[in-house]
């Protein structure tokens, strides 16, 4: 790798590796699951416990964030991806939750992939900070996930 002068190249940080990791466990544990009912339920369980592992701000959020784009949207499926929950369309994710701890970041996440529909003219946000949900975070959540799977 190039270096600048000052500082060189020092490869994925702990995190990074960390999350590498869980993402192959989960494509491996996907592998393994039997008949499509029984992998639904088994990604909707991993997610509740991820979620239920996170640190208290995280969870809280993470809990109203789960609760909101599976009522918005329900055709979307709840699945595990990089360890963190995220929701997919056909099998394609559409949208997930990064908590704060996850990175050490000072705030979570809520990221759309390339796969949601919110294309905005030559520009638009596929992430939103989250520092709090209030209930009108939480209507422009929902606008935004239902917007996202239409």
């Amino acid at each position: 790798m190039s270096s600048d002068g000052n500082r060189t190249y020092q490869g994925f940080t702990a995190e990074e590796r960390a999350a590498m990791k869980e993402h192959a466990q989960e494509q491996k544990k996907a592998a393994r699951r039997g008949s499509r009912a029984d992998k639904a339920a088994e990604a909707e369980r991993d997610v509740l416990s991820k979620i239920a592992e996170m640190q208290d701000s995280d969870r809280i959020m993470a809990e109203r964030v789960h609760a909101i784009v599976t009522a918005s949207a329900p055709a979307l499926a709840s699945k595990l991806w990089y360890g963190m929950p995220a929701y997919t369309l056909d099998g394609k994710i559409v949208c997930h939750f990064q908590p704060a701890a996850k990175f050490k970041t000072r705030y979570a996440t809520l990221g759309f992939s390339d796969q949601a529909n919110l294309d905005e003219g030559p520009i638009w946000p596929t992430a939103f900070a989250l520092t709090a949900l209030t209930p009108d975070v939480e209507t422009r959540i929902s606008a935004l996930v239902k917007r996202a799977t239409t």
